[in-house]
């Protein structure tokens, strides 16, 4: 069998690894063998870690909506329900930074859709 030299194939895949994990502390950044594991504990906690966020996120908007809505005399269920019948394609996310940043025109949604 003929001999495979890897050479820059080899130092790239290392190199690639060595830069992911530069920010990392000790020998985690530094030998390749640890910077590698640790650099795949990384990825996999990140990409665990991105739904769970998502998740988490929707859930405080969702608390947010409901705490505002019942500002304006309504549940949450009933106002996204009151959205959806009148066709106001609003998320959560933007309902809620409406709820922080704007509570009149919250309000004025609410009314909006309280009437119709």
């Amino acid at each position: 069998m003929t001999r495979v030299k890897r050479g820059s194939v080899a130092r790239n895949r290392r190199k690639n690894m060595l830069t992911l994990t530069s920010g990392f502390r000790g020998t985690h950044s530094k030998l390749f063998r640890t910077a590698n594991q640790q650099g795949m504990k990384a990825l996999a906690s990140s990409h665990r870690d991105g739904g769970e966020r998502k998740r988490n996120l929707r859930r405080l908007w969702i608390i947010r909506l409901n705490a505002a809505a019942r500002d304006n005399g309504i549940s949450y269920n009933k106002l996204i329900q009151y959205l959806y019948q009148n066709k106001i394609l609003l998320n959560r996310k933007i309902l809620a930074q409406i709820a922080i940043l704007d509570k009149f025109a919250l309000s004025a949604i609410v009314k909006h859709i309280k009437k119709k």
